[in-house]
């Protein structure tokens, strides 16, 4: 039985097979397109990444304790970009990719604590390089399914050999708890024809509100240690 992690990438084939199969006269120039385009978006998200490190090394050195458990990135591949342009109906060009996709550079940063999340955000966003574009909290407005996250989108000056862009990235806050129901509810997605998946899905939601409820608790409890 293949992983959903296998599931996504043939389906990310399938995806970009069928474009190039719908554009062979232009094969090459979409991949060196592509490639450079991804480039661009790999060197903003490591401008976001070095920020978040300095926060975390400043909160190891000025505070005692860090609230940032751990900062993984990842870059949308070039099938899935395609897929959700023609899922929308876009015409895909690099010009609409960056206009409308503000996911390709993404950035999951996983703190302690519910407020942790908050002050990172507010810490990050403090530095005035940075440009808030949207902001989407899942935390206090979860979605039906129970997902619960603090995403927000900003966009980073990069500068190039002959250029400074600016670039877009999503950043996503959870706390570990949150963290942890999100694998699993992910891949669940890839097991729809399994029995019962409207009961387990309804049990997941279940679980996500009991983390939620901990998610508070623990809070609650650390600020009764800090406060004695």
């Amino acid at each position: 039985m293949q992983t959903p992690q296998e599931l996504e990438l043939d389906q990310d084939r399938e995806e970009l097979q069928s474009y190039l199969l719908d554009h062979p006269d232009d094969f090459v120039t979409h991949i060196l397109q592509f490639n450079e385009m991804l480039a661009r978006y790999r060197a903003a998200s490591q401008e976001i990444t070095t920020k978040l490190e300095i926060l975390r090394n400043d909160f190891n050195t000025r505070q005692y304790r860090n609230p940032i458990e751990s900062i993984q990135t990842r870059i949308k591949r070039p099938a899935s970009i395609v897929g959700k342009m023609k899922a929308r109906g876009m015409d895909i060009t690099l010009e609409s990719i960056e206009k409308e996709l503000n996911d390709i550079a993404g950035i999951r940063v996983v703190c302690s604590f519910i407020d942790d999340i908050y002050m990172v955000a507010e810490k990050l966003l403090a530095q005035d390089d940075l440009r808030l574009i949207r902001v989407k909290d899942y935390i206090k407005n979860p979605k039906p399914n129970g997902y619960r996250s603090y995403h927000m989108v900003v966009e980073v000056p990069v500068f190039f050999l002959d250029s400074k862009q600016p670039m877009r990235v999503e950043i996503q806050l959870r706390t570990v708890a949150m963290d942890f129901w999100a694998s699993l509810e992910h891949e669940m997605k890839y097991k729809k024809q399994i029995k019962n998946s409207a009961v387990i899905s309804e049990e997941l939601r279940r679980c996500a509100e009991t983390i939620a409820e901990t998610d508070e608790k623990m809070l609650e409890l650390r600020r009764q240690i800090e406060a004695e």
